[in-house]
C-alpha cells in the first residue's frame, strides 16, 4: 500500500499520462456507479447477476460495454432489443470521468494518496445524490460503508486529516464520524420534535380525498411519498363525515400511517383502503426536513474529512438549500422546494469543503477551534 502512495512511481511517467489514465479510470467506475444507481434503492445486488438490459435481459458482452464508447456507437439503443438507453447513463461516466481527471489535476501534483481518496468520496457523492433524488433514500452501502471506507483511508493516507502518523488520521476519522453522526441526529430531533408537524386549516366543510398514491387537498395533490418518510409518520384529523368504499362514519379520529388506518376504535390494513374521502375543518401532516440516512451520510462525511467539514457541511448546505428555495419561489416553483431531497447540498458543501483554498479553510478551523475554546469550562 505504501508503494502504491509512494510519488517516486508516479512521477516517472510524464504526468499527463496520468491524466488520461485517471479520466479513462473515471469513466469505467462511472460505468460501475449507473449499476449503482440502478441497483442500489431496489435492494439488488451489484455485481451479480452481470450487466444487462433491463427491457429484454440480454447480457451485454464486454466489447459491448465500454464506457462512453458503446453508447455513443449504438446510439443510446440496446445492440438486441433496440429499447432506448438513458442518456443518464452516458452522462453519469463523463462526469467521473472529468472528475476524476479534474481531482488528479488539483491534488494529484501533492499526494496521489490523497487523489485517490478524494475520487473515492466523489464518486460517493455522485451516487448519493442521484439516488437521492430519485428515490429519497441514500443507500446504507453507500453511508455506512463511506463510514468503514472512510476509516480504512485515513489509515492508508495520514495525511487525509493532515496527520503525520495513522494512529493520529485515525483518531480524527473516529472523531468525525461520530460528530457527524450525533450533530445531525441531534438537530433531526430537534427538527421534528419542533417543526415535525404541520397544522393546516382547511376551508368549511372542505372534501379530502384519499387515493392509493396521493392525499388531495382542495388546492394541491400531495404524494404519500412525500408525507411518509419513516413509519412513524401519520396524518392526524377529525372528520365530520368519513366516506370509505364500503362504510361511512360521522365525528370520528382518524389517523392514518403507512401501516395502518384508525379510525375511533377500528383499524384498517392501508393498502386494503383503496380509496376515502373525509369532509373536515382542519389537518394535520407529517413534516420531515432531514432523515436518518442524511445523519449517516454526514458521518460517512466526518470519517472522510474530519469533525470540522461537517460543521462546516451543515451549515453551507442549509445556506445553500435556502438560496434554491428562495429561488424556486421566485420563479414561481414553490411548490418544488418540498420534493428536493437534502442530501445533494450536504454534497455539495462537503466538495465546497474540499477544494476550498488553504487560507480559506484556515481562516474556518481558526474561528471553528477559537469557538470551541470558549465552549470548555
Amino acid at each position: 500500500m505504501t508503494s502504491l502512495f509512494d510519488p517516486d512511481h508516479w512521477q516517472s511517467v510524464p504526468f499527463h499520462f496520468w491524466t488520461v489514465c485517471w479520466f479513462i479510470l473515471g469513466s469505467m467506475v462511472g460505468s460501475f456507479l449507473n449499476v449503482c444507481v440502478y441497483r442500489m434503492p431496489r435492494d439488488l445486488s451489484v455485481v451479480h447477476p452481470p450487466s444487462h438490459c433491463p427491457n429484454c435481459e440480454c447480457r451485454i458482452p464486454w466489447y459491448l460495454n465500454m464506457p462512453l464508447i458503446t453508447w455513443l456507437v449504438l446510439r443510446g439503443k440496446c445492440a438486441q432489443c433496440k429499447a432506448p438507453i438513458s442518456f443518464r447513463y452516458f452522462a453519469l461516466e463523463l462526469i467521473t470521468g472529468l472528475t476524476f481527471m479534474a481531482t488528479w489535476l488539483t491534488i494529484g501534483p501533492d499526494s496521489t494518496g490523497l487523489a485517490i481518496a478524494y475520487a473515492t468520496i466523489l464518486s460517493g457523492f455522485l451516487v448519493a445524490t442521484l439516488i437521492d433524488f430519485e428515490h429519497f433514500i441514500i443507500p446504507d452501502q453507500i453511508t455506512l460503508g463511506g463510514i468503514g471506507t472512510g476509516l480504512l483511508f485515513s489509515l492508508a493516507v495520514p495525511g487525509l486529516h493532515l496527520a503525520n502518523d495513522r494512529a493520529t488520521s485515525m483518531e480524527r476519522s473516529a472523531a468525525g464520524a461520530i460528530v457527524g453522526l450525533l450533530l445531525v441526529y441531534a438537530i433531526v430531533r430537534l427538527g421534528k420534535l419542533m417543526f415535525g408537524k404541520m397544522h393546516i386549516e382547511l376551508p368549511e366543510s372542505a372534501r379530502l380525498i384519499f387515493t392509493e398514491t396521493d392525499l388531495i387537498l382542495p388546492d394541491e395533490s400531495v404524494p404519500y411519498e412525500e408525507l411518509f418518510y419513516r413509519k412513524s409518520d401519520s396524518i392526524r384529523f377529525h372528520a365530520d363525515q368519513l366516506e370509505l368504499v364500503d362504510r361511512c362514519y360521522a365525528g370520528v379520529q382518524v389517523q392514518l400511517s403507512p401501516n395502518q388506518l384508525i379510525v375511533d376504535q377500528e383499524s384498517f390494513d392501508p393498502e386494503a383502503v383503496k380509496h376515502m374521502e373525509a369532509i373536515c375543518h382542519s389537518i394535520t401532516l407529517p413534516r420531515e426536513a432531514m432523515g436518518l440516512g442524511d445523519v449517516k451520510f454526514m458521518g460517512a462525511i466526518g470519517a472522510f474529512l474530519g469533525w470540522q467539514s461537517t460543521v462546516f457541511s451543515l451549515m453551507v448546505s442549509s445556506m445553500i438549500g435556502a438560496a434554491i428555495g428562495v429561488g424556486l419561489i421566485l420563479i414561481g416553483r414553490r411548490e418544488w422546494s418540498s420534493r428536493l431531497p437534502y442530501g445533494p447540498y450536504i454534497a455539495l458543501a462537503a466538495v465546497i469543503w474540499m477544494f476550498m483554498p488553504d487560507t480559506w479553510q484556515g481562516i474556518w478551523l481558526g474561528h471553528l477551534n477559537s469557538l470551541v475554546e470558549t465552549m470548555r469550562p
